[in-house]
């Protein structure tokens, strides 16, 4: 069954939340590959902007149940 403009727009949104959260995610990717010695005091702050951005992205997921 094909996606409403509603449910289409949900999904853009949705991405955008996901999106986020990848980029964060990539932020420490790269301080563990490559600057874990200078900016290893970078990660705690970042660890919680990763768990807030999640938190978000869940509970909008929770909020729309034909997000897979």
């Amino acid at each position: 069954m094909p996606l409403t403009d509603e449910q289409k727009a949900i999904k853009k949104e949705a991405a955008k939340y996901k999106r986020k959260v990848t980029e964060i995610a990539g932020v420490i990717h790269d301080i563990v590959e490559d600057t874990i010695w200078s900016d290893y005091d970078k990660l705690p702050g970042l660890s919680q902007d990763v768990q807030k951005a999640m938190g978000e992205y869940l509970d909008f997921k929770a909020k729309h149940d034909f997000l897979k």
